[in-house]
């Protein structure tokens, strides 16, 4: 796991003025919404009698214990003990954690590590999606697997043929060119075209005739975030997913699809299909690679050129 780093933890239109419980590397936080529309994040666990603070609520933009009702400001410090006389003082030590939490491109980021508020690190930089021109949709997918195991998978192209055939990747025709990897300060990306099997479903109305080679675009953001681009002949398809580790061995993808093609509402319950069956092809092989960590030796597993990307997220992984 990277420390020191911003984490993309969950999307953005689900924090509101109610508390949220997000799971991070063995960590319980909530994160919620004062009146003036900041979103602040505090740790879970109340400091007086270990109440979870997700089963409380918001009050004057303070959240409340529901044990006790002892309220703590953004800043978290408790600014009131119900039980106790006006005159007696708050106790210093009636603070509670509180975690650094922004937004951006949709996802709300938490920082995980150490460091003061004006000592932080630049949120990741990556490229606008485009989220006002494309239709979009979101969702989640859960993995008993490493958050990193589950990320070199979506930088694999030459799994395609094999894993998903008949969903993407032709399997009669399997290879792999070589990869040109781009790099960029916080990740990498790399483009093929992958040889394409016949379109099924509400896409077979887009294609008439063979299709050619799918431009395929794919990479990641560290700590935790991976896309895919799919340059298909009738548009153009973009996942963008944030991979949350909420310990070593469980991992949740929050994903963010969107389209150029069949921009209607009522083509989304066909992506959302079309992406779910896409994870669920994956899920049976990436919850049984072993070891379950990925090794810290970049000579214990073997790489061919088609595995350049993969490599190329260890090299900077390791660097961070």
């Amino acid at each position: 796991m990277l420390d020191n780093s911003w984490y993309a933890v969950e999307f953005s239109n689900l924090i509101s003025t109610s508390p949220k419980l997000i799971k991070i590397l063995d960590r319980e936080i909530v994160a919620y919404r004062t009146t003036d529309g900041d979103i602040h994040a505090i740790d879970n666990t109340c400091i007086h009698r270990g109440a979870a603070l997700v089963n409380g609520i918001i009050k004057d933009d303070c959240i409340v214990c529901p044990y006790h009702g002892w309220q703590f400001g953004a800043d978290g410090n408790c600014v009131k003990i119900p039980a106790n006389s006006p005159l007696v003082a708050i106790p210093k030590a009636a603070k509670m954690q509180t975690y650094p939490i922004r937004e951006k491109h949709g996802w709300v980021w938490l920082f995980i590590g150490d460091g003061e508020p004006g000592e932080l690190p630049e949120l990741p930089n990556f490229p606008d999606v485009g989220a006002g021109k494309l239709r979009s949709i979101q969702g989640e997918f859960n993995w008993n697997a490493n958050y990193e195991r589950v990320i070199e998978n979506g930088l694999d192209f030459a799994h395609a043929p094999f894993v998903h055939s008949g969903s993407f990747g032709n399997p009669d025709l399997p290879e792999i060119a070589e990869l040109a990897i781009e790099n960029y300060p916080s990740g990498a990306c790399a483009t093929v075209s992958l040889a394409a099997t016949p379109p099924k479903g509400l896409w077979k109305f887009l294609v008439r005739g063979e299709r050619a080679p799918i431009k395929t675009r794919t990479g990641f953001v560290l700590p935790n975030l991976t896309f895919l681009e799919v340059y298909l002949p009738f548009g153009q398809l973009t996942i963008w997913t944030a991979h949350v580790p909420i310990d070593l061995y469980t991992t949740v993808s929050k994903w963010m699809n969107f389209r150029s093609f069949f921009t209607g509402k009522w083509a989304d319950s066909d992506t959302d299909r079309r992406t779910m069956k896409i994870f669920e092809q994956d899920r049976p092989i990436v919850e049984s690679q072993r070891p379950q960590l990925i090794p810290p030796d970049l000579t214990a597993e073997l790489f061919v050129p088609a595995d350049a990307l993969q490599l190329q997220y260890r090299k900077l992984r390791q660097k961070a």
